[in-house]
């Protein structure tokens, strides 16, 4: 029995480890590839690791690129995504999941069907939207039809959902209205939806790529992921250089999961409690 379930661990643990080697080691690639030389980047057959570590292609990157205004760009337009999303969101799920009014399960099937539709046919209508206002090329371009999302408000409304209505009743009770009773009790009890949606409105907004590529075309008011598709010409591509700037750009995503990452676990666990 003990050398069955011994056998049973065995290869429950390789195949872990195999799906932790097809995971990691493109991140192990790209990362000792930007300190490879372009002729080793390009060798034939490949070799994993470079003969001599050098930082030539972070150098070449920081110099090439406005590369401190763009990171500044990104870390901007994610701050100002991620506080919009929790702000409005939240008040939506809350609506949804507390409040009683007219066609409100119509209105959230009609927002619920907003997630099953491709992203791509948005890009004309935003594009119009931001033309007519006048903000081609700048920075609240970046993160304006970003401000608040179907997701983020089904979300939230989960965990509205999964908190008991006596506290509600009891919030009532002793006199507080509609506004003290989302901002004082309920909002602090979703927490882990508050991280959760965090994590994921910082992963998209930092990693988006094909908005800002359409609405903004001037280097300074670009964002890391368009900013480091220039790199790569027609004829030839700095793959080092592509590579140290895809580094430098994963860098702030894996922080923020690794330090928040028992909230992330908690908060996916609990998103689907009650429907």
């Amino acid at each position: 029995m003990n050398q069955k379930f011994s056998w049973k661990k065995l290869l429950v643990h390789l195949v872990l480890f195999a799906g932790l080697g097809v995971t990691i080691f493109p991140f192990l690639w790209m990362v000792l590839t930007s300190f490879k030389t372009s002729g080793e980047a390009m060798q034939i057959p490949p070799t994993i690791f470079p003969k001599k570590f050098i930082t030539v292609a972070y150098t070449q990157i920081v110099s090439s690129l406005p590369f401190a205004r763009i990171y500044f760009n990104t870390i901007l337009s994610t701050v100002i995504t991620v506080v919009a999303q929790l702000l409005f969101c939240a008040m939506a799920g809350y609506a949804f999941a507390r409040i009683k009014f007219p066609f409100k399960n119509l209105i959230f099937i009609l927002l619920l069907s907003v997630l099953m539709v491709p992203g791509q046919i948005f890009l004309i209508p935003q594009y119009l939207i931001i033309q007519k206002m006048g903000l081609l090329d700048s920075i609240p371009a970046l993160f304006i039809p970003n401000l608040f999302s179907a997701f983020g408000t089904f979300l939230m409304r989960q965990f509205f959902l999964s908190l008991p209505e006596e506290l509600e009743e009891a919030a009532i009770i002793d006199g507080c209205n509609r506004y003290q009773i989302f901002g004082k009790i309920m909002l602090p009890l979703v927490k882990p939806g508050l991280v959760t949606l965090s994590i994921f409105t910082f992963k998209f907004a930092w990693n988006d790529f094909m908005w800002p590529l359409i609405v903004n075309t001037s280097p300074k008011n670009m964002i890391l992921g368009p900013a480091l598709s220039t790199l790569q010409g027609q004829y030839t591509t700095q793959y080092p250089m592509q590579m140290a700037g895809a580094v430098m750009a994963v860098i702030p995503v894996i922080l923020i999961f690794f330090l928040f990452q028992k909230q992330f676990i908690e908060g996916v666990a609990q998103s689907g409690i009650k429907g």
